[in-house]
C-alpha cells in the first residue's frame, strides 16, 4: 500500500485522465501530490524536467501527460505527436530513474496494438503486426515508452508499470471536433443537432468499427491500485472487456438525449482500427475490476459537459 504522505508527482493533472487521478488521490486522502502546469514546466525540456525532479524528489510518479487526439489530429500532426510524446516520456521516466524513483505508472492507449489484431487483445500481441497508419506516430511513441519502462525494470530493478486503457471518457474531456476522440465528438454532434433541430447527424466512416469505452475514474483507480503493486508483467491492459460499434454508441447517446435523429455515415472518411477489444484477464488476476457502467458514466459526463458550457 502507498502511504498517505507519499510524495507523488502527477504529470498531466489538467487533462482528462490526469484530473481524474488527482480527484481519486484527493478522495483517498493523499496529502503530498506534486502537480505543475505546462506554463511552469515544459515536459519536453529535458534539463528542466531533470532539475524539477531533483528538487521535488517524489517517491512515486504517474505519467498522464501526453499529446492526444482523434484520427484527424493524429494524422495531420504526425511529427508533433511522435516528437512530443517521446520527449515527455523519455524525460520523465529517465528523470525518475536518476532521482531513485522506484514506483512509476506510465499511461498509454490500446492503439499501441496492431491494427488487425486477434480479439480480445492480449498484452503479448504487442509488436506482432503492423499498426493503424492514422495514429502510428503516437502508437510508436507509446510503444517506446513501454519498452523503456520494461528495460529499466530489467536492468535497474525499478517497479515501472505501463497501463494501456481502452478508449477513455468522462468529465473534463476534449469536445473539439478537430482533435477529440470519437465519444466526446459523438456527444457534441448529437447535442448540436438537437439544439439546431436537425433531422440527422453525419458521422465518419461506416459505423461498423468497434470500440471499448472505460470511464475515466476507473482508469484513475487502476493507476492507484497498481502504483506500488509488484507484478511480473510490465504491461497491463485496463478496460471493461466488452465493446460496441460506433453506430451503437451514437444510438445510445441519441436515446439518452431523447432525440429523434437519423444517422448518416460518410464512408469516404476512415474508420480507423476495425476493433480494439482488450483482454483484461491479467488486471483481474491481480484483483482490479472496472466499476462504472456506460449509462452511469455517460450521465456524469454529460452533466459536466453542460455545466462547463463547452459550446
Amino acid at each position: 500500500m502507498i502511504e498517505k504522505n507519499e510524495k507523488i508527482f502527477l504529470a498531466g493533472h489538467n487533462g482528462l485522465v490526469g484530473s481524474a487521478i488527482l480527484r481519486i488521490l484527493v478522495k483517498y486522502g493523499f496529502k503530498n501530490i506534486i502537480t505543475v502546469n505546462r506554463f511552469e514546466l515544459d515536459l519536453t525540456n529535458q534539463q528542466k524536467v531533470f532539475s524539477f525532479l531533483s528538487r521535488k524528489r517524489p517517491g512515486a510518479v504517474i505519467i498522464a501527460a501526453a499529446k492526444v487526439g482523434g484520427i484527424l489530429d493524429n494524422n495531420k500532426y504526425r511529427g508533433e505527436y511522435i516528437y512530443e510524446n517521446l520527449s515527455i516520456q523519455n524525460n520523465v521516466i529517465h528523470g525518475s530513474y536518476l532521482n531513485k524513483v522506484k514506483n512509476l505508472i506510465f499511461l498509454g492507449s490500446s492503439c499501441v496494438y496492431p491494427k488487425n489484431c486477434n480479439q480480445p487483445i492480449k498484452e503479448k500481441y504487442l509488436l506482432t503486426k503492423e499498426l493503424e497508419y492514422t495514429n502510428e506516430p503516437y502508437a510508436v511513441a507509446k510503444i517506446a515508452g513501454i519498452k523503456l519502462c520494461e528495460s529499466y525494470n530489467l536492468q535497474y530493478g525499478t517497479n515501472y508499470k505501463c497501463l494501456m486503457p481502452s478508449n477513455t471518457y468522462g468529465p473534463n474531456d476534449n469536445y473539439n471536433l478537430n482533435s477529440s476522440h470519437f465519444f466526446p465528438a459523438l456527444i457534441r454532434k448529437v447535442y448540436e443537432s438537437v439544439k439546431k433541430n436537425k433531422k440527422e447527424i453525419i458521422l465518419w466512416g461506416t459505423g461498423k468499427a468497434k470500440r471499448e469505452l472505460i470511464y475515466v475514474d476507473d482508469v484513475a483507480e487502476a493507476c492507484l491500485f497498481f502504483l506500488k503493486k509488484h507484478t511480473k508483467e510490465c504491461l497491463i491492459n485496463i478496460g471493461i472487456g466488452k465493446d460496441k460499434t460506433i453506430k451503437q454508441y451514437a444510438e445510445f447517446i441519441i436515446k439518452k438525449l431523447r432525440a429523434k435523429l437519423q444517422i448518416r455515415f460518410d464512408n469516404k472518411k476512415p474508420d480507423g482500427t476495425p476493433r480494439k477489444l482488450l483482454d483484461i484477464s491479467l488486471a483481474k488476476k491481480y484483483g482490479w475490476y472496472p466499476k462504472i457502467s456506460l449509462s452511469e458514466g455517460f450521465d456524469i459526463t454529460y452533466r459536466n459537459f453542460l455545466k462547463k458550457n463547452i459550446l
